[in-house]
């Protein structure tokens, strides 16, 4: 284990690998509430990125918006800067960030996506939430609120809506996976209930009712997995890769996902198409 402050021969080669691009972090649902009460959101890995000299921004995002919508805000993130970016998405700013990646353009000036925990195939929580008119309207009016966009971004994240978008973009995300190093992690709930998971337990076990199989308390294994893209399985709650805590090492899970993703070469240009022959 690296000490606090000390970067390792590892670090020391992904910076020189990253030279000349940078990172862009995607919060998700009430990641920007969350981070502004210093509770640890994405901090320890904003922190280790900056400290071993990787160009490191986190996209402004209403994160209660509708996808497209971020979508939108995050490819202009991403075509604003001439360097190549790679983007880390948690839960879903994954989806936001997968989204934007689909529109024309935005794929070339990437070098690679991390999805952390992103419910690519929907959210059975988020199904409960806006099946109840009463909730889906209180939360709409909080995130509205907290100034965090409203309720049409709870809706994008049913499995309903995220099927019907997965179908329809299914071509287009092979083509991507084909183009762009992609890595996407998912986490089961550890079975022996740590504290800080307590929250996540009740959902944890309702979902597995519902028969959603392995879930991290919010998102099914299955909904975390990209068709065509490395996916990797950890223990945890639903904040377990992007927070410090007993047994978490959200420095370590982003350090090997940017890794791999940096040791894959980018793809070849296209071939120029031939002239066709003289008459």
């Amino acid at each position: 284990m690296t000490a606090a402050g000390e970067d390792s021969g590892e670090d020391r080669a992904l910076a020189a690998r990253l030279a000349g691009q940078r990172v862009l972090i995607c919060y998700g649902l009430l990641g920007e509430l969350v981070a502004s009460l210093r509770l640890d959101y994405m901090a320890s890995q904003l922190a280790w990125l900056r400290r071993i000299g990787v160009a490191t921004e986190v996209v402004a995002l209403p994160t209660g918006a509708p996808v497209a919508a971020n979508a939108g805000r995050i490819a202009a993130a991403v075509v604003a800067d001439p360097r190549p970016a790679i983007l880390v998405g948690h839960s879903k700013g994954g989806l936001e960030a997968l989204a934007a990646l689909l529109r024309p353009g935005v794929a070339a000036r990437c070098r690679g996506f991390v999805a952390l925990q992103s419910p690519f195939f929907g959210s059975p929580v988020a199904d409960a939430v806006c099946g109840r008119r009463s909730l889906h309207r209180a939360a709409h009016h909080l995130l509205r609120l907290a100034g965090l966009g409203g309720g049409a971004g709870l809706h994008d994240l049913t499995t309903p809506a995220r099927a019907a978008w997965m179908r329809e973009h299914a071509a287009a995300i092979a083509a991507l996976v084909g183009q762009v190093p992609v890595v996407a992690f998912g986490t089961v709930l550890d079975p022996r209930w740590r504290l800080r998971d307590q929250a996540y337990r009740p959902f944890a076990r309702w979902m597995e009712a519902q028969g959603s199989g392995p879930n991290d308390g919010l998102v099914p294994l299955a909904s975390a997995r990209l068709p065509g893209a490395c996916f990797v399985q950890s223990a945890g709650g639903h904040r377990a890769l992007v927070t410090r805590g007993p047994g978490q090492d959200p420095v370590g899970v982003l350090r090997r996902a940017l890794l791999a993703v940096a040791a894959t070469p980018p793809p070849p240009p296209p071939a120029p198409a031939p002239h066709p022959p003289r008459r």
